[in-house]
């Protein structure tokens, strides 16, 4: 039944989607970006992004900065953190990461029920075609991974007409980043006790960084009517006025964090 979901959402005509193809656009002005085309635009968009410009810390919306991330470390070394406007996770991103996001209408993938669970699903199908025959991929619980190793971490928001689920990839990483980050106290079931380095995996030791930008694209083109399109296409009038949840934490917020820690 859920392959169904899968498959030309299409019986008819597909529907639009716009493909925008970014090259180590800072993760903050991505982040801006996105959230301007889930809230003020109504088309369909695909944003891929090979790389962001300079480390980076990046927050759900709910998360606890103090609970999350070593503020005092963060502080020393001028580690930049961001508070996006999805939920789930925090990751530390750098140009070793590459950025997939999917901003849907309601009715464009009509045989997915605009709530987390089923958006997850529908995405696990479709990096299916993304990894077919490259390695042992799965969806477990709301992470890609290869076996019981995640390389890749999914946030959503969901609006009353539209969705957004986008995805941090670990083409690669510093081992010496995830230091930054503290092991949350929840933490996904097939995770167990592992640290971070035990518990992710590098991509590229599977599949080259074009090949997985290239695969990803068609994979979408095979639900969709892809029309790519440049950054400076994009109309982003409202951009001035529209006041984004996004945001750069402070040094202060962050002090505090780490008056917290102590």
């Amino acid at each position: 039944m859920i392959m169904t979901m899968l498959g030309k959402a299409r019986e008819g005509v597909a529907p639009l989607m716009k493909v925008v193809r970014l090259k180590g656009m800072c993760i903050l002005e991505q982040l801006h970006l996105e959230e301007r085309l889930l809230r003020t635009s109504s088309d369909n968009w695909c944003l891929v992004n090979d790389g962001t410009t300079s480390p980076a810390i990046v927050m759900g919306l709910s998360g606890k900065l103090s609970e999350l991330v070593e503020a005092k470390s963060v502080l020393r070394d001028h580690i930049p953190v961001i508070r996006r406007f999805t939920g789930g996770g925090t990751v530390i991103v750098d140009n070793g990461t590459i950025f997939v996001t999917l901003i849907c209408n309601k009715d464009a993938v009509p045989n997915v029920q605009p709530f987390p669970r089923p958006i997850m699903s529908w995405s696990g199908l479709l990096y299916d075609k993304v990894f077919a025959r490259i390695a042992d991929f799965n969806l477990r619980e709301n992470d890609y991974a290869f076996g019981d190793r995640k390389f890749g971490g999914n946030a959503q928001s969901i609006t009353k007409n539209r969705w957004i689920h986008h995805t941090s990839f670990l083409w690669d990483y510093e081992v010496k980043n995830m230091s930054y980050l503290k092991l949350p106290a929840k933490v996904p079931k097939y995770r167990l006790t592992r640290g971070h380095t035990d518990f992710i995996c590098r991509m590229k030791e599977h599949m080259p960084r074009s090949e997985f930008i290239e695969r990803t694209i068609k994979a979408v083109g095979d639900e969709f009517s892809v029309s790519p399109v440049s950054l400076e296409s994009i109309n982003i009038d409202s951009a001035s006025e529209y006041v984004h949840t996004t945001k750069l934490l402070t040094e202060h917020e962050i002090r505090e964090a780490s008056v917290l820690q102590t």
